[in-house]
């Protein structure tokens, strides 16, 4: 499983309230999510995101709240993987369970800037900034999250799972 795209940097303790504010948790469709995705903190993020984008963040991306919405409205934006230096644990969890593929690396983190063009081979976990050349390693994924990032969450798998 490949990712390509272009970097959106951010800093550190990106909570669950800038990627989706509260005010808009009345709904849970996820094209209305990512209609509002990151905009308190950056409100021309979701004009400028395009399919496969790769957002690079600090420690501690996604505290707060254990809300679900948080990494649905990222992942339904067009983002293709989040890199950080860490997570908060809820957030890390519930990125698995809707299929949005994350990794922690912070050596990537320091070496890449907005604007940077990165590829990620989830299978060997290695993160390229193409724009500079450089190469880091992640954890790659197991087998069992790969297969729950593949068919697009946890429920998925198990829908798929159960109709075999």
């Amino acid at each position: 499983m490949k990712f390509e795209g272009t970097a959106h940097r951010y800093g550190r303790d990106v909570d669950t309230d800038v990627i989706i504010p509260a005010r808009y948790l009345n709904s849970s469709d996820p094209a209305e999510l990512a209609k509002h995705c990151l905009e308190d903190l950056d409100a021309g993020f979701v004009e400028r995101v395009r399919p496969g984008d790769i957002i690079v963040a600090e420690e501690n991306f996604g505290c707060g709240s254990s809300r679900e919405h948080a990494p649905l409205c990222i992942k339904e934006a067009g983002v293709g993987a989040v890199v950080a230096k860490s997570f908060a644990r809820i957030f890390y969890r519930n990125a698995i369970n809707i299929g949005l593929a994350i990794f922690e690396c912070p050596q990537a983190v320091d070496g890449i800037s907005a604007g940077d063009k990165v590829s990620i081979d989830a299978d060997t976990g290695v993160i390229t900034n193409e724009t500079t050349g450089q190469t880091f390693q992640a954890e790659p994924f197991s087998a069992f999250i790969t297969e729950i990032i593949e068919a697009g969450g946890l429920v998925n798998r198990w829908k798929k799972r159960l109709a075999q």
